[in-house]
């Protein structure tokens, strides 16, 4: 069993949670190789800089998994988010990561019950997230957390655009 232990970011940590993220996000979505789009992204998305900053303005926003005091994985809250699909004020489970070695021993069930736990304790009782419809492991793993589908948007990037599930649970 691994001693896996659960905290918020903090910025002595951010450039390992840096790694982390585009260290998943490649894992999941470099199904073609690292394109130029995909490298824009992460560099920007998942910067050093831009993780400190998310940790500066909002501390409570990234979770960490740690396994022996090392990131393992992360759950991203966006507090103030509104619902694509219904239109109406809802936190938004930005993502959740965690690294490929570490799946299947319960780290992203702990990440997202900790994610539930924080929308709860902020006021609110209804949490949505965004999936890429190509997903299916990920897609899976939120039906079996209770959340179901509400609508589907696109995602634009720089050449290219992605459609995601909007799902939702109410907590």
């Amino acid at each position: 069993m691994m001693n896996i232990t659960y905290g918020e970011a903090k910025i002595s940590n951010s450039l390992r949670i840096s790694i982390l993220l585009k260290t998943a996000y490649i894992q999941t979505y470099a199904v073609d190789g690292i394109t130029f789009e995909f490298a824009n992204l992460i560099t920007e998305k998942f910067s050093d800089e831009q993780i400190k900053k998310n940790i500066k303005e909002n501390p409570p926003r990234l979770i960490v998994a740690y396994y022996d005091n090392n990131p393992v994985g992360v759950a991203d809250i966006i507090f103030n988010s509104n619902c694509p699909i219904r239109n109406i004020p809802v936190p938004q489970l930005g993502k959740l990561y965690v690294l490929e070695k570490f799946f299947g021993k319960g780290i992203g069930y702990g990440l997202i019950n900790e994610a539930e736990k924080k929308v709860l304790q902020n006021g609110f009782n209804s949490f949505n997230l965004e999936v890429y419809i190509n997903n299916s492991k990920a897609i899976a793993f939120y039906k079996r957390q209770g959340y179901t589908s509400i609508g589907s948007v696109n995602l634009p990037l720089e050449t290219n655009t992605y459609e995601n599930l909007i799902m939702n649970k109410v907590l």
